[in-house]
């Protein structure tokens, strides 16, 4: 839940706090993980201070078997004074005391790799009770959201109360719910769909100028700045009509483009000066006599003399309603809307059909 929020619209600093998130939980795990680590502390300390008692035990045992040993090694001097049977008792006795005194010292690197071992354990649970707490102030300061860079803040919209509101302090926010940006008003893009057909022809660094729904007369220049790999569909069309996610950079600002207005793009593909342009539907395609080009586009001029005469045509640029005349057409020329019946070849085909019909 969202205890704190920047206001819409503000500026802020790179750092500045924007956002704080209900961090009580993760506050209070952090409280149980010093309790753990202060206790691991304690039972590091613990461990080592009984281990090194044991060790001291094991030391006195170390002494008392070279004590004894010792004392077998005098009482077998006696050897000469006794009887054979003590003389034998006095070198069992110190063979005795040799082989616990050699035993004890032999255990004595098996007791410190065992120290050493229960001492890593204690250190293993301390730096593993260590990372829970880094772990949790990590969490916890992410639920403090900065500011990444100087800009403007920009509220997203969630459904509230059966309409679209923006979102404000006490909303629940999911996992991986975007809900604020951060925009730079000195370098603002344009995020737009293409139709898949047409995206063939965009690329990057192309031209466009856009228009800002808010304000009719202004237009104002821009460029491709990417264009997306893949392809999305838009909702309540059907799943064929797809488009590509384009968007484009402005190259120059105006103080009345602010964040989330509307706006529509014209991408430039290509560009030619004083050419002469012909509406799309004056141009009609109609068969070839020649057989390596099977269809021509034909339009039909008006001649004050004789009438419509059909030229053969060939197109530039073009866009949903004009098209450039490369050749067949000039400036002036006045083109059929529909292919009239002006030569003798179209009046004979006429006539033709006219008498298979009969």
């Amino acid at each position: 839940m969202l205890l704190d929020v920047a206001k819409p619209g503000v500026l802020v600093k790179k750092g500045d706090v924007v956002a704080e998130f209900d961090r009580q939980y993760q506050i209070n795990r952090i409280d149980d993980y010093k309790a753990a680590l202060v206790q691991a502390e304690a039972n590091i300390k613990q461990v080592q201070a009984t281990l090194s008692v044991a060790k001291e035990s094991h030391n006195q045992l170390i002494r008392v078997a070279r004590a004894d040993l010792d004392k077998a090694l005098l009482d077998q001097k006696k050897t000469e004074v006794v009887s054979a049977i003590d003389a034998e008792r006095l070198k069992l006795a110190v063979d005795e005391a040799t082989a616990k005194h050699k035993q004890l010292l032999e255990e004595v690197r098996l007791v410190e790799i065992s120290q050493k071992a229960q001492i890593r354990i204690a250190e293993i649970s301390r730096d593993e009770s260590k990372l829970q707490l880094q772990k949790a102030e990590l969490n916890a300061n992410r639920m403090i959201m900065k500011a990444p860079i100087d800009g403007l803040v920009v509220m997203e919209r969630v459904f509230r109360g059966g309409e679209f509101a923006q979102i404000q302090q006490g909303d629940q926010i999911y996992p991986g719910q975007l809900f604020m940006k951060i925009v730079d008003p000195s370098s603002m893009v344009i995020n737009a769909t293409v139709s898949q057909v047409d995206a063939e022809a965009l690329r990057i660094g192309l031209k466009a100028t856009i228009g800002i729904d808010a304000y009719p007369n202004l237009s104002l220049p821009a460029h491709v700045f990417s264009i997306g790999a893949i392809s999305k569909p838009r909702m309540f069309r059907p799943n064929w009509v797809q488009d590509i996610a384009v968007r484009l950079k402005l190259d120059k600002m105006s103080p009345e483009v602010i964040p989330d207005l509307s706006a529509s793009a014209d991408i430039e593909l290509g560009a030619e000066k004083h050419a002469a342009v012909v509406p799309l539907g004056g141009v009609f395609r109609e068969p070839s006599t020649d057989p390596k080009q099977p269809y021509v586009q034909v339009a039909y001029v008006r001649n004050e003399a004789t009438g419509w005469e059909r030229r053969v045509v060939e197109l530039g640029f073009r866009n949903n309603l004009v098209a450039e005349v490369k050749s067949g057409l000039k400036a002036g020329d006045v083109v059929a809307a529909q292919p009239p019946f002006s030569s003798d070849r179209d009046k004979d085909d006429k006539d033709k059909e006219q008498k298979d019909q009969e």
